[in-house]
């Protein structure tokens, strides 16, 4: 068993420059998208991503916000899979929360471009694989 699960998993996440994002589309199919790593992480409970408001996964996570992030370092094969549920977040407050510099790049109209909002995905409980070990843990509620 993981001493500190949330060390342990917390220093794995912070290494990882990519995410994968799965959700389900509307035939019941899950879809894997690699994003950029999450803006910004509250413990292993809360991730704030970035995304365009236009595309298919923002669709269907209106439709159904179940979904799983995953995260890889390559360097020593181990891997943390997170499942929870995703909101979309379009309100002034939640877009300047992960604004940075430099994202006018992808949202040309800027911090309030239509096609810019936030995912923000809460996880319940993840499974960590590391030196041919998995182990299922919850992630209790911040609150």
């Amino acid at each position: 068993m993981m001493k500190n699960p949330e060390q342990t998993i917390g220093k794995l996440i912070e290494k990882c420059s990519t995410t994968f994002l799965s959700y389900v589309d509307d035939e019941g199919f899950p879809i894997t998208k690699a994003m950029l790593k999450p803006r910004e992480r509250e413990g292993l409970h809360t991730f704030w991503f970035s995304t365009n408001t236009s595309s298919n996964k923002v669709k269907f996570f209106r439709e159904n916000p179940k979904a799983s992030i995953y995260f890889m370092d390559k360097r020593f094969y181990r891997g943390v899979s997170l499942i929870g549920s995703v909101e979309v977040l379009e309100t002034s407050e939640a877009k300047e929360r992960i604004w940075e510099e430099g994202d006018t790049l992808y949202y040309k109209g800027g911090v309030t471009d239509p096609d810019y909002c936030v995912l923000k995905f809460t996880a319940v409980r993840g499974r960590y694989y590391g030196n041919f070990y998995s182990e299922d843990f919850e992630i209790p509620s911040p609150h």
